[in-house]
């Protein structure tokens, strides 16, 4: 959807979910190349500036939520022109449209972002998003807060959040780290362009915003890192001890085995129900015997473990 909206001479044009019929329209009023107006309509290009003497272009991307819990990147493309600005998103970027209706609202708003040059208006939708790239980060050092405690519980299996919570910090690091070269390069080289103000102060803070992201995420990762290990190894001992607890069982029940696999055999033994010299004990007494010697070869095992600090 192609929307216009224009003070003191000054036009913002936004484009929500582009189509191609809104691309011929903008490439109908303004001399942009055909290739950049292609790009608008992909959703993969990388970020990156393209430079014309009369206007840049310029594509940055920013995070998205799903229904995943994981951002995407969603791509935010702009054309800055002295007297102009052309801004083309997706619908999920809600933080621009919604700046955008403020200015067709308040012409007090519209004075205030518009009245100036297309840098400064760029540099407040740009600050605005990364506001909201920054909210999403302390969200998710909320989420790692929370689950701290349960990390170190070994009562509680946490790998699944521990999981979420590293897609979302390895989705976002590769949204932030090119914003951050690209906004700088853009600075460095073709905001003034626009602009009769110097807007390096303003730059900077949103480059501030983006360092500030950055180390927060890199000091996530590196926690979640731990979460993982401590994690993994309180799961391995727990399976040790499952695997100790069996084992012993097993173990100890092995002389029981051993006895009933003897008088399981179609030959005579003593004892056998096909008769012997034991065959003049009562049936209580021959499996008190046996039972005494399976207890007495399990005892004498435990001994035998906890000498040798096996259990």
């Amino acid at each position: 959807m192609l929307r216009q909206v224009e003070n003191e001479g000054f036009l913002w044009v936004d484009i929500s979910a582009p189509t191609r019929n809104d691309m011929r329209e903008l490439g109908r009023r303004f001399s942009f190349h055909e290739l950049n107006l292609a790009d608008c309509l992909s959703k993969i290009q990388i970020p990156k500036i393209d430079r014309y003497k009369n206007h840049v272009f310029v594509i940055l991307h920013f995070p998205a939520m799903t229904e995943e819990r994981v951002p995407k990147p969603s791509q935010f493309a702009a054309f800055l022109g002295s007297g102009y600005l052309v801004t083309v998103h997706q619908e999920d970027l809600k933080t621009v449209a919604d700046t955008f209706d403020a200015c067709q609202r308040s012409q007090e708003v519209r004075k205030e972002l518009m009245g100036r040059s297309a840098g400064y208006l760029y540099h407040s939708l740009v600050d605005a998003l990364v506001d909201e790239l920054l909210n999403n980060v302390r969200k998710i050092m909320g989420n790692m807060e929370d689950i701290e405690d349960a990390v170190f519980d070994e009562r509680v299996a946490v790998a699944r959040e521990i999981s979420y919570l590293r897609r979302e910090v390895t989705s976002l690091r590769r949204i932030a780290i090119p914003m951050r070269r690209t906004l700088a390069e853009l600075v460095a080289k073709d905001i003034q362009r626009f602009s009769e103000e110097d807007l390096t102060l303003y730059y900077d803070d949103v480059q501030d915003h983006i360092d500030k992201v950055i180390e927060t995420l890199e000091e996530s990762k590196d926690t979640i890192e731990i979460f993982k290990d401590t994690d993994f190894m309180h799961s391995s001992d727990r399976s040790n001890k499952i695997l100790a607890v069996l084992t012993i069982i097993f173990t100890l029940s092995m002389p029981a085995s051993i006895l009933g696999s003897f008088y399981g055999m179609n030959v005579p033994i003593p004892g056998g129900i096909e008769g012997g010299p034991w065959t003049f004990l009562g049936s209580y007494t021959s499996f008190a015997i046996i039972v005494l010697a399976s207890s007495t070869s399990a005892a004498a095992m435990i001994v035998y473990f906890r000498r040798i600090r096996w259990i």
